[in-house]
């Protein structure tokens, strides 16, 4: 199932599916009402250390992508409502950053999708 991911900024549409903030703080200047959010998981973002470090710095993404990947991998329990979302159907990542491509919500549903892909070869 597709896995999309959204700016906080940008309205919801039907298609979104399942909506999930995955980020560690709330988004500045949006309520919670205009989200239409599934749930708010705060525990599958960064860690406070690491969205510190990588402040956005192009240079630090590979980087970036590394530590988060270690992060993700030592806490299954924070990621696995998204992986149960989205074997039922479409999901959508909600992320606050201005950059579009380079952020933890892009990651995150790399991630995920290397896990559904496990999924299917498993079978």
């Amino acid at each position: 199932m597709p896995i999309r991911v959204k700016r906080v900024y940008e309205p919801a549409d039907p298609g979104d599916g399942e909506r999930y903030l995955v980020e560690r703080l709330w988004p500045r200047g949006v309520r919670r009402e205009a989200l239409q959010l599934t749930a708010w998981l705060r525990d599958v973002a960064p860690s406070d250390a690491l969205r510190r470090w990588y402040g956005h710095d192009p240079a630090r993404w590979p980087e970036f992508q590394r530590r988060y990947r270690a992060e993700l991998l030592a806490n299954p329990a924070a990621w696995q409502p998204l992986l149960e979302a989205a074997r039922r159907g479409v999901v959508t990542l909600l992320f606050s950053a201005r950059d579009t491509e380079r952020n933890s919500a892009v990651v995150l549903r790399a991630f995920l999708e290397e896990q559904l892909s496990t999924d299917l070869t498993a079978r």
